[in-house]
């Protein structure tokens, strides 16, 4: 078999550059381990900046997000027995962010895929790259051979497209966090119309939302927390604990339908490319998922993936391609930092002592009381436009 991009990895990265290549008239094929159902279900992030709703829009692909998707336009940052707004609409007027699953981005983009007669496998077994340091590279699969012009690894932090590279090639910069985030999903409707991120001496708290009917909700907990130690009462009361600081705050409950322990890390792996072969979304990077970019920074790869493909399967010149890391790399780091950031703001670290801790209490206090810190927080947040990050 051939075609022109062979794209490993059916998430939001992987199909959206399919679909984008499609509507250049560029052929591809997508390959993914996990079946049509899994990656359907697959809960992760949810919260969509202003520029990744405005490309899924663009790209034919946004109706049920324009219907079901709940625009927002603040966050609160709670502590200290206060809730403080972070008011977009005045920060950063005309934009926003959307909460909206990421498992119903991959539904509407699988959904465009199979209509237009796009190749998407699933379940496809030992997929395997060779030749990427060369103009002829190819994959193998279940006893299959796909040759291609360029590979797009967009398979996720443990993956086999980064892999792939020769040793020495990649520099790769990580850190791990001493704490996770114990994840639920629940059956209740939610009791803020806004998130809410609560620092607490207890530890980290969010109350998210991903429907009128559905809440999502994390809490810190230690990074080898076993989630079986955490039954629905104990879930609950900790929520509470750590949310209820407010006067006049109380927290519906519900039917916890879902729990996952997700470990927080950075990560980045330099240069996003190889030969013939180019990194996209949690394959080149990862971030703690405070800030909300991990889905949002694939997106804007790939956007740039797109145009250097086009670019060179139309003309032949390279330019484009060559410099692909480097256009997506300054966007990258900016929200490596910001999450980062995030990170450091509102979690509670046991290496920190009183010292440390009226640190971050006097940082939350300049955040939530100057127009120019919280603008910092806003413009980060929704999103910069994509022509400030190259």
């Amino acid at each position: 078999m051939r075609t022109q991009v062979g794209i490993i990895g059916a998430g939001p990265a992987g199909l959206l550059l399919s679909h984008l290549l499609h509507l250049r008239g560029i052929e591809s094929v997508v390959l993914e381990r996990r079946s049509r159902e899994y990656v359907e279900r697959r809960v992760r992030a949810g919260v969509l900046e202003q520029g990744t709703v405005d490309t899924l829009v663009e790209a034919g692909v946004g109706e049920r997000l324009k219907r079901e998707g709940l625009p927002h336009h603040g966050i609160e940052l709670r502590y200290g027995g206060a809730g403080h707004r972070i008011a977009f609409e005045r920060l950063v007027p005309g934009r926003c962010i959307t909460v909206y699953g990421q498992q119903e981005v991959v539904k509407d983009l699988i959904a465009a895929r199979l209509a237009a007669g796009g190749d998407v496998r699933f379940e496809v077994d030992d997929v395997a790259l060779h030749d990427i340091g060369t103009d002829r590279p190819s994959l193998t699969f279940g006893g299959e051979r796909l040759d291609c012009d360029v590979i797009a690894g967009c398979d996720g932090f443990h993956g086999v497209s980064r892999d792939s590279i020769p040793g020495g090639v990649l520099t790769e910069y990580r850190r791990d966090y001493p704490f996770a985030w114990l994840g639920i999903l629940a059956r209740v409707k939610p009791s803020s119309e806004e998130l809410i991120y609560a620092r607490t001496e207890r530890g980290f708290a969010l109350h998210s939302m991903r429907s009128p009917e559905i809440s999502r909700f994390y809490l810190q907990v230690a990074p080898d927390e076993d989630v079986a130690a955490w039954p629905d009462e104990r879930i609950w009361a900790e929520l509470r604990a750590r949310l209820e600081t407010v006067p006049g705050f109380a927290l519906a409950t519900g039917e916890i339908i879902e729990r996952s322990v997700t470990p927080m890390r950075s990560f980045v792996a330099e240069p996003m490319q190889y030969g013939r072969l180019f990194l996209a979304g949690d394959a080149a990077h990862i971030v703690p998922p405070t800030g909300a970019k991990g889905l949002n920074l694939a997106v804007a790869d790939v956007r740039v993936l797109t145009e250097a493909l086009a670019r060179f399967l139309a003309s032949g010149s390279a330019e484009a391609l060559d410099g692909y890391s480097r256009a997506c790399l300054p966007r990258v780091w900016r929200a490596q930092h910001f999450s980062w950031w995030m990170t450091t703001l509102l979690h509670t670290f046991d290496s920190d002592d009183a010292y440390a801790r009226r640190l971050q209490t006097s940082h939350l206090d300049y955040v939530t009381s100057s127009d120019a810190a919280g603008t910092t927080l806003a413009e980060n947040y929704v999103g910069l436009p994509y022509e400030e990050s190259l």
